[in-house]
This record gives C-alpha cells, sequence and structure tokens, in this order.
C-alpha cells in the first residue's frame, strides 16, 4: 500500500526528545508521528497516510462511543547493536488483529499492510527507538468512526499504529510480583470475547485490578466464569506453572483467554528443549495444594510489556501462600533471558521471529 507522508512541522527537537527519552517509563512518551487508514463499506480500505500524531475529531454519536467497537494490539521495536531495528513476530500480532476484527464484526486489515504500517511509523520515527533495555512500543487499534445510534455492526472504521517509548519494564531488574484471586469478578465466559484484544475485556478488568491493589497486590488472576476454580490468566498476561520433575503447565486456550504471542513463542522453545508441556486446566486449589507441598516450583506470568515477570505470592479470601522463596526462580529467569535475546536479535531463535526493518 502507498502511504501519503505528511511530516509533523512541530516534531520535538533533538534536545526535547533526548530529555523525554532519558527516563520514559511506559506508555507516556510518545513520538511524532502517527499511522491512520480509513475503511468503509463503499470504499474499503483507503487513504493510507503518515501524519502528525494529533487528536481525532469524532461525532459525538461515532458507534465506538456508544458500542465499544474497538480492538487493538501491542507489539515492540528493538534497537540492535548495530543501529538496526527490528519487530518480534509482528505476522502473529496481524493475525491476532483480524481474529478479534472478525469477533467483534470488524472489517479485517491485510495482514502484509498491518506490518507495514508498523514499519512506516518505525521509519519516521526511527529516532525514538532507544538503544541499551529500552524498545519502542507499537498500538496498532481500530475503531467504528460511524455516527449513528443503532445496536449494529458499523460500516466506517479506522485503523491507526501510535508508538511510545519505553525504557525497562522493572527498574534494577524484574521482581515477582503478587496476586490477588478474584473470587466474584470474572474476566470473559464461554462464547464471550475473552479470546479479542478489545477493550472492554480490560475495562472489566479494572475493578478487579483495583480491589488487587487495595489488597496490597500487584496484579489480579481470574477464574473461569461457569464454576470459579479453574486458573485462567491475569488483566493482561498469561500463566505458566513449573513443577519439581520438570514438567511445565500452562491453562488452555478455549476462547476465554488471550492467545498470547509471548506465551505461544515460549511454548514452543520448551517444547523444542524436549520439556514435558501441558496446555491442560489448573485449579486454584491445586495451586494452593502444589506450592504448600513444593510440588510447584515456580510460576510466571508472560505478556509483551513486561516480557516474563515471576509469581511470588498469591493472595485469596481463602488464605495466602508463596510460590517457593518468593523470589524469581532460577528457570524462569533463565527463560526471561534466553527470550528477551531472541527479540533483541543477540541470540538464535526459531526462523523468522525477528523481523528485520528497513530504515
Amino acid at each position: 500500500m502507498q502511504f501519503e507522508i505528511i511530516r509533523n512541522p512541530n516534531a520535538q527537537s533533538e534536545e526535547a526528545r533526548t530529555a523525554l527519552m532519558a527516563d520514559p517509563g511506559f506508555g507516556r512518551v510518545f513520538t511524532d508521528h502517527m499511522v491512520t487508514i480509513r475503511w468503509s463499506a463503499e470504499k474499503g480500505w483507503h487513504e493510507p497516510q503518515v501524519r502528525a500524531r494529533a487528536p481525532f475529531q469524532l461525532d459525538p454519536a461515532a458507534a465506538v462511543l456508544h458500542y465499544a467497537q474497538e480492538i487493538f494490539e501491542g507489539l515492540k521495536a528493538y534497537r540492535g547493536a548495530d543501529g538496526g531495528i527490528t519487530m518480534f513476530r509482528p505476522e502473529r500480532n496481524a493475525q491476532r488483529f483480524n481474529a478479534s476484527a472478525r469477533r467483534m464484526a470488524m472489517a479485517e486489515l491485510p495482514e502484509d499492510v498491518f506490518v507495514q504500517a508498523c514499519e512506516e511509523l518505525i521509519r519516521i520515527d526511527e529516532k525514538w527507538v532507544p538503544g541499551g533495555e529500552g524498545s519502542l512500543y507499537l498500538r496498532p487499534f481500530m475503531f467504528a468512526s460511524e455516527a449513528f445510534l443503532g445496536v449494529k455492526p458499523a460500516s466506517e472504521f479506522i485503523f491507526c499504529v501510535i508508538a511510545c517509548t519505553v525504557g525497562a519494564y522493572f527498574k534494577g531488574g524484574a521482581k515477582p510480583v503478587s496476586i490477588w484471586v478474584s473470587d466474584h469478578f470474572n474476566r470473559a465466559g464461554p462464547g464471550g470475547t475473552g479470546a479479542a484484544k478489545c477493550g472492554g475485556n480490560y475495562a472489566a478488568s479494572l475493578i478487579a485490578q483495583a480491589e488487587a491493589i487495595d489488597k496490597g497486590c500487584d496484579q489480579v488472576v481470574f477464574l473461569d466464569s461457569s464454576e470459579h476454580k479453574w486458573v485462567e490468566e491475569l488483566g493482561g498476561m498469561n500463566l505458566f506453572f513449573l513443577f519439581d520433575d520438570g514438567s511445565v503447565v500452562t491453562p488452555p486456550l478455549g476462547g476465554t483467554i488471550l492467545p498470547g504471542i509471548t506465551r505461544d513463542s515460549i511454548l514452543q522453545l520448551l517444547r523444542a528443549d524436549g520439556v514435558s508441556v501441558e496446555e491442560r486446566p489448573y485449579s486454584i486449589n491445586d495451586w494452593r495444594a502444589d506450592a504448600q507441598s513444593g510440588k510447584l516450583r515456580e510460576v510466571f506470568a508472560c505478556g509483551t510489556a513486561a516480557v516474563l515477570a515471576a509469581v511470588g505470592q498469591v493472595k485469596s479470601t481463602k488464605g495466602d501462600f508463596m510460590i517457593g522463596n518468593g523470589g524469581t526462580g532460577l528457570r524462569t529467569e533463565a527463560l526471561r533471558t534466553r527470550l528477551t535475546a531472541i527479540q533483541r536479535g543477540q541470540a538464535p531463535g526459531p526462523e523468522g521471529w525477528v523481523h528485520q526493518v528497513a530504515l
């Protein structure tokens, strides 16, 4: 697709950009540009542009504001030691984006255009990609822009990619997180939107996350909506359980949890190493019993932002328990180190995982 390039006349100066990138945190320091493509039932995909990052002008009746027809993705770009820039498995993000679009009755974007849009933004804002442990976080998203009141699929959408410079997720090294078990809030149910990356899923998790923080925890873990016994996922990360016999268990994909790309990458690495890995239901009662007996040695959560984060403690209305000594286990740390090295092109990985961006 041929993009119209409209450079931001008010882009940050080199001095201002350097100051902003010195300590960017996560999700606060945005680059100068964004990518937009429009879709309508009459024209299909049209008006592909790279332009100054700016607010959207929306009609008060825009469908997204009333019926939440919206999806998004998250992926990172890394600067290598040679100055080159790479993305990690962007084609999988493109595939998942379209799976979300189908579930939310939205237009599908060709996968190559999704990747190209990310590349276009990286190229024009290349100076915002840090070296070291930092990265450029890319947020492709799409929303219903048609103005109407009435419950039906919209016939107009806007696809957009924005980006922000981010530092290391954990300052001073990865730290174990504490988890609160939500026993009366559900993230998703069978036949719902749990496998789609749509904003409504995250909005529904916020009250449970607030409860977790109130209980002194970092994250919340959701149980299944039918029996309230099977572990599903955190508000935005998948879970893995590592046992004393070397085996690994992770909850299965069944339409109620997000098919994480980091999750899939970990499964492939473990299986290539000959590790016994099961995707099967795992109950909160088994989690507690196995942790207390010592059978369960390590637990970690995974996702694009944090990559891997050890779970050190679990709290609930039925009592608290520790995982091992509450720290980051050796296997978790080794896996995190290996995966981040592959993502940054510092270690070999499966073919096609690292996508080189032509600058």
